[in-house]
């Protein structure tokens, strides 16, 4: 039985395997996979969108992607000039076209396996909004004092681009936002710093004004600074392996930069505002050069040496030391020595020491946009550079003291100047009485027979009455360098 039933078995396996055989052909072509080439579509960052604003007289790249070797021709509504390219082996096109002076609403279409068709295109001046939380800081965010400004912000000549809180540990190709006509719901969610910057651009200059926020509050600018340039400076790699961590956003090298900034380093830019150094408070020795080394690497990547303009930190009290704000906000000031940068001093715009986001952004925004238009488009509409420490001169136990941007002359306000501290050679500063004397400030303290040093507004809160008579508040400054001195008020 045993033997019978095996050898029945066999012979169902055996015609089995020949049923098997015989429809082999048809299963093979049933299991064995089948491979279409299929397309891809060509692709625009995000940057390059409808409603954009490109720059006014400039070679404008325009890039994406593409399958590889594949035929890309771009053509313009403001000229008749097609523009062709083919994609790269890795899929990827760019060219540059020629923008006209500024004006539109233009088109721009891309043909390629797919046509896209970008519309309501202005062409005119486009500004980099970046920092940490006093740039980021929009109606919305508790800022209520600009409702009027808010419900009134419907300007088609003004363009924003808002680039979300992203951080990355490379550089991206691409971000996630788009560009939209300015009104009032989208203004809320702005930089109102940036938006009031824009707003006077616009209105002085009558063009277009595109603006690109980039900010995160309480980033630290090794955040926003390219990380290579940073691990191969020792000084500033030993200063950013120092920074603690925050709950609130990234600090590591390059973290910010890979995502919010690089993306758009194709797209060209008349300028950059930036609002920052609150977080770099405890490491001010180092800014200086940070700062310095971030403008740097921001134009090599853009490969434009824009003009960069910064607001100095505001007086507050709850930094550590009593004047280690102060060192941050000297830090900035020695940034100046940077080519086209320029800084706009706010001492006098901060109603609460204790609050380190002061709400008056409005006249930040302007001032900010005074300097522009006056240094980038000629225009001196209102007086932009704050009084600058020149020098100091000893005269019989006094000092007097000079200074830049004060040709017109020098007022304090509400009385005699405040916050001017003198000290001999013991190094022990002490409260001076000051009296302006035209264009120069003489200092003195019955006390200090021999002074040989002075400081003006050099501590965290310090909110001087010094002004140019054109009504911009005295940069702070201190006369010497040494370390770990602080005021005392006698």
């Amino acid at each position: 039985m045993i033997t019978w039933d095996i050898n029945i078995h066999k012979s169902y396996i055996n015609h089995f395997e020949m049923k098997i055989f015989a429809l082999r052909p048809l299963l093979m072509m049933l299991i064995t996979p089948v491979f279409l080439y299929v397309r891809a579509d060509v692709r625009l960052p995000a940057v390059l969108g409808s409603h954009m604003v490109l720059q006014q007289n400039s070679d404008e790249k325009i890039w994406g992607w593409c399958d590889p070797s594949e035929k890309i021709k771009i053509n313009s509504s403001w000229d008749t000039i097609s523009y062709n390219t083919i994609g790269t082996s890795d899929g990827k096109w760019i060219l540059s076209i020629k923008t006209p002076s500024a004006g539109g609403p233009y088109t721009l279409t891309i043909n390629g396996s797919n046509k896209i068709v970008l519309e309501d295109i202005l062409v005119g001046e486009v500004w980099d909004c970046s920092g940490q939380s006093n740039m980021e800081m929009s109606y919305n965010s508790g800022v209520q004092e600009y409702t009027a400004d808010a419900e009134n912000a419907n300007n088609k000549s003004i363009r924003l681009f808002h680039i979300p809180r992203l951080s990355a540990e490379y550089p991206q190709d691409d971000t996630k936002a788009q560009w939209v006509v300015c009104n009032p719901e989208d203004m809320k969610y702005f930089s109102l710093a940036g938006y009031f910057f824009g707003q006077k651009l616009q209105e002085v200059l009558s063009v277009p004004v595109g603006l690109i926020e980039a900010s995160w509050g309480g980033t630290p600018a090794e955040a926003w600074t390219p990380r290579h340039a940073i691990d191969s400076n020792a000084v500033l790699k030993e200063a950013a392996d120092k920074l603690a961590p925050i709950p609130w956003g990234p600090i590591r090298a390059g973290a910010t930069y890979n995502a919010m900034i690089y993306p758009v380093t194709n797209f060209n830019i008349a300028g950059v505002i930036w609002y920052q150094g609150e977080a770099n408070v405890e490491a001010a020795s180092t800014y200086h050069l940070l700062f310095s080394t971030m403008i740097s690497e921001w134009r090599k990547a853009w490969q434009n040496d824009f003009p960069f303009y910064f607001v100095q930190i505001a007086p507050f009290e709850g930094y550590g030391n009593n004047i280690s704000g102060s060192l941050l906000q000297e830090a900035q000031t020695k940034t100046l020595d940077v080519p086209k940068t320029g800084m706009v001093v706010i001492n006098d715009l901060v109603p609460d020491v204790n609050d380190i986001h002061p709400k008056n952004k409005k006249d930040v925004g302007i001032r900010l946009a005074n300097y522009a238009l006056a240094e980038v488009y000629g225009k001196k509409t209102a007086a932009y550079k704050s009084p600058m420490y020149k020098s100091m001169k000893i005269e019989k136990g006094r000092i007097r003291i000079y200074f830049d941007n004060a040709d017109n002359g020098l007022v304090s306000r509400n009385g005699p100047p405040t916050e001017f501290y003198i000290a001999g050679e013991d190094k022990i500063f002490m409260a001076a009485t000051a009296k302006v004397d035209g264009n120069s400030v003489v200092v003195w303290n019955k006390n200090i027979q021999n002074p040989v040093a002075v400081r003006f507004g050099f501590t965290n809160a310090s909110m001087p009455n010094l002004f140019s008579k054109e009504g911009l508040p005295t940069n702070p400054f201190r006369s010497d360098n040494w370390d770990n001195v602080n005021t005392i008020n006698k």
